[in-house]
Protein backbone atom coordinates (compact mmCIF):
# COMPACT_ATOMS: atom_id res chain seq x y z
CA UNK A 1 0.00 0.00 0.00
CA UNK A 2 2.95 2.30 0.70
CA UNK A 3 3.96 2.19 -2.95
CA UNK A 4 0.60 3.44 -4.23
CA UNK A 5 -1.14 6.74 -3.70
CA UNK A 6 -4.07 6.52 -1.30
CA UNK A 7 -7.67 7.38 -2.15
CA UNK A 8 -9.80 7.82 0.97
CA UNK A 9 -13.38 6.71 0.30
CA UNK A 10 -16.10 8.14 2.53
CA UNK A 11 -19.15 5.97 3.14
CA UNK A 12 -17.27 2.87 1.98
CA UNK A 13 -19.85 0.52 3.48
CA UNK A 14 -22.71 2.30 1.70
CA UNK A 15 -23.94 1.97 -1.87
CA UNK A 16 -21.97 4.72 -3.61
CA UNK A 17 -18.85 4.56 -1.50
CA UNK A 18 -18.80 0.78 -1.64
CA UNK A 19 -19.03 0.77 -5.42
CA UNK A 20 -16.16 3.27 -5.65
CA UNK A 21 -13.94 1.42 -3.17
CA UNK A 22 -14.43 -1.92 -4.93
CA UNK A 23 -13.67 -0.47 -8.36
CA UNK A 24 -10.49 1.26 -7.20
CA UNK A 25 -9.33 -1.94 -5.51
CA UNK A 26 -10.00 -3.91 -8.69
CA UNK A 27 -8.08 -1.45 -10.90
CA UNK A 28 -5.11 -1.39 -8.52
CA UNK A 29 -3.95 2.08 -9.66
CA UNK A 30 -4.44 3.41 -6.14
CA UNK A 31 -4.58 2.05 -2.62
CA UNK A 32 -7.93 2.38 -0.83
CA UNK A 33 -8.56 3.78 2.63
CA UNK A 34 -12.15 2.76 3.34
CA UNK A 35 -13.81 5.18 5.76
CA UNK A 36 -16.79 4.13 7.84
CA UNK A 37 -18.40 4.94 11.18
CA UNK A 38 -18.26 1.29 12.27
CA UNK A 39 -15.09 -0.62 11.39
CA UNK A 40 -16.48 -3.83 12.89
CA UNK A 41 -19.45 -4.23 10.55
CA UNK A 42 -19.47 -6.99 7.95
CA UNK A 43 -18.91 -4.75 4.91
CA UNK A 44 -15.95 -3.04 6.57
CA UNK A 45 -14.31 -6.37 7.39
CA UNK A 46 -14.88 -7.49 3.80
CA UNK A 47 -12.93 -4.48 2.51
CA UNK A 48 -10.08 -5.28 4.88
CA UNK A 49 -10.00 -8.80 3.41
CA UNK A 50 -9.81 -7.27 -0.08
CA UNK A 51 -6.72 -5.28 0.86
CA UNK A 52 -8.16 -1.92 1.86
CA UNK A 53 -7.09 0.01 4.92
CA UNK A 54 -10.27 0.40 7.00
CA UNK A 55 -10.45 3.51 9.17
CA UNK A 56 -13.16 4.84 11.46
CA UNK A 57 -14.47 8.21 10.29
CA UNK A 58 -17.59 10.15 11.20
CA UNK A 59 -18.51 13.24 9.17
CA UNK A 60 -19.88 14.77 12.37
CA UNK A 61 -16.44 14.45 14.03
CA UNK A 62 -13.88 16.90 12.62
CA UNK A 63 -10.92 15.21 14.31
CA UNK A 64 -11.75 11.83 12.79
CA UNK A 65 -12.12 13.38 9.32
CA UNK A 66 -8.72 15.07 9.57
CA UNK A 67 -7.04 11.89 10.77
CA UNK A 68 -8.71 9.87 7.99
CA UNK A 69 -7.43 12.22 5.28
CA UNK A 70 -3.84 12.55 6.48
CA UNK A 71 -1.43 11.17 3.89
CA UNK A 72 -4.14 10.66 1.29
CA UNK A 73 -3.59 11.65 -2.34
CA UNK A 74 -7.31 12.06 -2.99
CA UNK A 75 -10.76 11.32 -1.67
CA UNK A 76 -14.22 10.29 -2.80
CA UNK A 77 -16.76 12.21 -0.76
CA UNK A 78 -20.44 11.37 -0.39
CA UNK A 79 -22.85 12.82 2.16
CA UNK A 80 -26.33 11.46 2.79
CA UNK A 81 -29.13 14.01 3.16
CA UNK A 82 -31.63 11.24 3.87
CA UNK A 83 -29.77 10.24 7.05
CA UNK A 84 -30.81 13.48 8.71
CA UNK A 85 -33.13 15.33 6.26
CA UNK A 86 -31.14 18.51 6.86
CA UNK A 87 -29.55 20.62 4.13
CA UNK A 88 -27.81 22.64 6.86
CA UNK A 89 -26.16 19.54 8.29
CA UNK A 90 -25.05 18.36 4.85
CA UNK A 91 -23.57 21.77 4.02
CA UNK A 92 -23.05 23.26 7.47
CA UNK A 93 -23.38 26.99 7.05
CA UNK A 94 -23.50 28.09 9.77
CA UNK A 95 -23.32 25.53 12.60
CA UNK A 96 -26.71 24.93 14.14
CA UNK A 97 -28.24 23.37 17.22
CA UNK A 98 -31.15 20.98 17.01
CA UNK A 99 -32.78 19.58 20.16
CA UNK A 100 -29.47 19.97 21.99
CA UNK A 101 -27.43 18.08 19.38
CA UNK A 102 -24.56 19.98 17.79
CA UNK A 103 -24.59 19.80 14.00
CA UNK A 104 -20.92 19.44 13.14
CA UNK A 105 -19.78 20.31 9.62
CA UNK A 106 -20.03 17.78 6.83
CA UNK A 107 -19.48 18.84 3.22
CA UNK A 108 -17.71 22.11 3.95
CA UNK A 109 -15.68 20.53 6.73
CA UNK A 110 -14.25 17.98 4.31
CA UNK A 111 -13.49 20.74 1.81
CA UNK A 112 -11.63 22.79 4.44
CA UNK A 113 -9.57 19.82 5.60
CA UNK A 114 -8.84 18.70 2.02
CA UNK A 115 -7.56 22.20 1.28
CA UNK A 116 -5.42 22.35 4.43
CA UNK A 117 -3.88 18.91 3.86
CA UNK A 118 -3.26 19.57 0.17
CA UNK A 119 -5.22 16.70 -1.36
CA UNK A 120 -4.52 16.49 -5.08
CA UNK A 121 -7.94 15.33 -6.30
CA UNK A 122 -11.33 15.10 -4.63
CA UNK A 123 -14.29 13.51 -6.38
CA UNK A 124 -17.47 14.73 -4.75
CA UNK A 125 -20.89 13.16 -5.22
CA UNK A 126 -22.69 16.39 -5.96
CA UNK A 127 -25.87 17.71 -7.55
CA UNK A 128 -27.16 21.00 -8.88
CA UNK A 129 -28.15 23.90 -6.66
CA UNK A 130 -31.75 23.87 -7.90
CA UNK A 131 -32.81 26.80 -5.71
CA UNK A 132 -30.23 29.03 -7.41
CA UNK A 133 -30.78 27.67 -10.92
CA UNK A 134 -34.55 28.14 -10.68
CA UNK A 135 -34.31 31.63 -9.23
CA UNK A 136 -35.84 30.44 -5.98
CA UNK A 137 -38.88 28.84 -7.64
CA UNK A 138 -37.89 25.29 -6.72
CA UNK A 139 -36.29 24.04 -3.54
CA UNK A 140 -34.89 20.51 -3.66
CA UNK A 141 -32.96 20.35 -0.42
CA UNK A 142 -31.03 17.16 -1.16
CA UNK A 143 -29.84 18.76 -4.40
CA UNK A 144 -29.36 22.30 -3.11
CA UNK A 145 -27.10 21.29 -0.23
CA UNK A 146 -24.81 19.29 -2.48
CA UNK A 147 -24.79 22.16 -4.96
CA UNK A 148 -23.65 24.57 -2.27
CA UNK A 149 -20.88 22.18 -1.24
CA UNK A 150 -19.75 21.87 -4.88
CA UNK A 151 -19.48 25.64 -5.11
CA UNK A 152 -17.58 25.82 -1.84
CA UNK A 153 -14.98 23.21 -2.87
CA UNK A 154 -14.20 25.18 -6.01
CA UNK A 155 -14.31 28.59 -4.32
CA UNK A 156 -11.51 27.67 -1.90
CA UNK A 157 -9.38 26.11 -4.62
CA UNK A 158 -9.67 22.39 -3.89
CA UNK A 159 -8.92 20.35 -7.05
CA UNK A 160 -12.36 18.73 -7.22
CA UNK A 161 -14.52 16.91 -9.74
CA UNK A 162 -18.25 16.70 -9.04
CA UNK A 163 -20.14 13.65 -10.26
CA UNK A 164 -23.86 14.33 -10.55
CA UNK A 165 -25.80 11.08 -10.62
CA UNK A 166 -29.07 10.53 -12.43
CA UNK A 167 -32.02 8.86 -10.69
CA UNK A 168 -30.99 5.53 -9.20
CA UNK A 169 -32.26 2.39 -10.92
CA UNK A 170 -32.18 0.87 -7.42
CA UNK A 171 -35.17 3.04 -6.47
CA UNK A 172 -37.34 0.84 -8.70
CA UNK A 173 -36.57 -2.07 -6.35
CA UNK A 174 -37.91 -0.19 -3.32
CA UNK A 175 -39.74 3.14 -3.15
CA UNK A 176 -40.59 3.21 -6.88
CA UNK A 177 -41.66 -0.41 -7.13
CA UNK A 178 -44.83 -0.90 -9.25
CA UNK A 179 -48.08 -0.82 -7.27
CA UNK A 180 -51.11 -2.97 -8.11
CA UNK A 181 -54.20 -1.03 -9.12
CA UNK A 182 -57.81 -2.03 -8.32
CA UNK A 183 -58.18 -3.05 -11.99
CA UNK A 184 -55.43 -5.66 -11.72
CA UNK A 185 -52.58 -4.01 -13.61
CA UNK A 186 -49.61 -2.29 -11.98
CA UNK A 187 -48.55 1.35 -12.12
CA UNK A 188 -45.42 3.44 -11.80
CA UNK A 189 -46.36 6.69 -10.07
CA UNK A 190 -43.54 9.03 -11.09
CA UNK A 191 -44.59 12.52 -12.23
CA UNK A 192 -42.54 12.92 -15.40
CA UNK A 193 -45.27 13.06 -18.06
CA UNK A 194 -43.64 12.23 -21.39
CA UNK A 195 -40.25 13.74 -20.47
CA UNK A 196 -37.46 11.12 -20.43
CA UNK A 197 -35.80 10.61 -17.03
CA UNK A 198 -32.11 9.78 -16.83
CA UNK A 199 -31.17 6.77 -14.73
CA UNK A 200 -28.15 4.82 -13.56
CA UNK A 201 -27.33 1.98 -11.19
CA UNK A 202 -25.36 3.12 -8.16
CA UNK A 203 -23.42 -0.13 -8.42
CA UNK A 204 -22.03 0.99 -11.79
CA UNK A 205 -20.81 4.38 -10.58
CA UNK A 206 -17.63 3.07 -8.98
CA UNK A 207 -15.96 2.27 -12.29
CA UNK A 208 -16.80 5.78 -13.55
CA UNK A 209 -15.22 7.41 -10.50
CA UNK A 210 -12.18 5.16 -10.77
CA UNK A 211 -11.69 6.32 -14.37
CA UNK A 212 -11.98 9.96 -13.27
CA UNK A 213 -9.30 9.48 -10.61
CA UNK A 214 -7.05 8.01 -13.32
CA UNK A 215 -7.43 11.15 -15.50
CA UNK A 216 -7.31 14.17 -13.19
CA UNK A 217 -6.03 16.51 -15.88
CA UNK A 218 -9.24 15.94 -17.83
CA UNK A 219 -11.74 16.26 -15.00
CA UNK A 220 -10.48 18.50 -12.18
CA UNK A 221 -12.66 21.59 -11.91
CA UNK A 222 -15.57 20.05 -13.80
CA UNK A 223 -19.04 18.74 -13.02
CA UNK A 224 -19.79 15.46 -14.78
CA UNK A 225 -23.43 14.42 -15.20
CA UNK A 226 -23.79 10.63 -15.17
CA UNK A 227 -26.53 8.57 -16.84
CA UNK A 228 -26.77 5.10 -18.33
CA UNK A 229 -29.82 6.04 -20.41
CA UNK A 230 -32.94 8.23 -20.41
CA UNK A 231 -36.41 6.67 -20.70
CA UNK A 232 -39.94 7.92 -20.30
CA UNK A 233 -41.88 6.44 -17.39
CA UNK A 234 -43.91 4.36 -19.85
CA UNK A 235 -40.65 3.03 -21.31
CA UNK A 236 -39.47 2.09 -17.82
CA UNK A 237 -42.84 0.39 -17.33
CA UNK A 238 -42.49 -1.45 -20.65
CA UNK A 239 -39.10 -2.85 -19.60
CA UNK A 240 -40.54 -4.01 -16.29
CA UNK A 241 -43.57 -5.54 -18.03
CA UNK A 242 -41.41 -7.48 -20.48
CA UNK A 243 -39.00 -8.89 -17.91
CA UNK A 244 -41.43 -9.51 -15.06
CA UNK A 245 -44.34 -10.71 -17.14
CA UNK A 246 -46.75 -8.19 -15.60
CA UNK A 247 -48.94 -5.45 -17.06
CA UNK A 248 -47.20 -2.30 -15.80
CA UNK A 249 -48.22 1.21 -16.87
CA UNK A 250 -47.35 4.84 -16.26
CA UNK A 251 -49.83 6.16 -13.68
CA UNK A 252 -49.63 9.62 -15.32
CA UNK A 253 -49.53 11.30 -11.93
CA UNK A 254 -48.79 15.04 -11.83
CA UNK A 255 -46.22 16.70 -9.55
CA UNK A 256 -49.10 18.44 -7.78
CA UNK A 257 -50.81 15.13 -7.03
CA UNK A 258 -47.50 13.50 -6.09
CA UNK A 259 -46.65 16.06 -3.41
CA UNK A 260 -50.05 15.42 -1.80
CA UNK A 261 -49.35 11.69 -1.34
CA UNK A 262 -48.35 12.55 2.22
CA UNK A 263 -45.28 10.40 2.80
CA UNK A 264 -42.17 12.06 4.34
CA UNK A 265 -40.31 13.93 1.61
CA UNK A 266 -43.16 13.84 -0.95
CA UNK A 267 -42.99 17.58 -1.61
CA UNK A 268 -39.18 17.39 -1.82
CA UNK A 269 -39.36 14.64 -4.43
CA UNK A 270 -42.13 16.40 -6.37
CA UNK A 271 -39.79 19.37 -6.79
CA UNK A 272 -37.01 17.00 -7.82
CA UNK A 273 -39.22 15.69 -10.63
CA UNK A 274 -40.08 19.25 -11.62
CA UNK A 275 -36.34 19.86 -11.93
CA UNK A 276 -35.95 16.68 -14.00
CA UNK A 277 -38.50 18.21 -16.39
CA UNK A 278 -35.88 20.91 -17.01
CA UNK A 279 -33.54 18.18 -18.37
CA UNK A 280 -30.39 18.73 -16.28
CA UNK A 281 -27.19 17.83 -18.08
CA UNK A 282 -26.43 14.12 -17.85
CA UNK A 283 -23.89 12.87 -20.38
CA UNK A 284 -24.83 9.35 -21.47
CA UNK A 285 -22.00 9.04 -24.01
CA UNK A 286 -19.31 10.13 -21.55
CA UNK A 287 -20.72 7.86 -18.84
CA UNK A 288 -20.41 4.87 -21.19
CA UNK A 289 -16.86 5.90 -22.11
CA UNK A 290 -15.88 6.05 -18.44
CA UNK A 291 -17.52 2.69 -17.73
CA UNK A 292 -17.93 0.60 -20.90
CA UNK A 293 -19.69 -2.12 -18.86
CA UNK A 294 -22.42 0.17 -17.54
CA UNK A 295 -25.83 -1.51 -17.55
CA UNK A 296 -29.04 -0.40 -19.20
CA UNK A 297 -32.26 -0.40 -17.18
CA UNK A 298 -33.22 -3.65 -18.89
CA UNK A 299 -29.95 -5.31 -17.86
CA UNK A 300 -30.28 -3.96 -14.34
CA UNK A 301 -33.81 -5.32 -13.89
CA UNK A 302 -32.79 -8.69 -15.36
CA UNK A 303 -30.03 -8.85 -12.74
CA UNK A 304 -32.47 -7.98 -9.93
CA UNK A 305 -35.65 -9.90 -10.74
CA UNK A 306 -35.62 -11.41 -7.26
CA UNK A 307 -36.55 -8.04 -5.77
CA UNK A 308 -39.99 -8.35 -7.45
CA UNK A 309 -40.91 -11.83 -6.27
CA UNK A 310 -43.68 -10.41 -4.07
CA UNK A 311 -45.27 -8.53 -7.00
Amino acid sequence: MANRKIIAVFGATGAQGGSVARSILENKHFAVRALTRDVTQKNALAFRDLGAEVVRCDLDDAASVEEALKGAHGAFVVTNFWDHLSKEKEVCQPRQWDEGLHFAPQGKLVADIAKRLGLKHVVYSGLENVDRLSGGKLKVLHFDGKGEVEEYFWSIGVPMTSVRLAAYFENFLTMWKPVKSPDGYYTLALPMGDVPMDGISVADVGAVVSSIFASPEEFVGKAVGLSAEALTIQQYADVLSRILGKDIRDAKITPEAYEKLGFPGADELANMFRFYHMKPNRDIKLTHCLNPKIRSFSQFISDNQGAFKDL
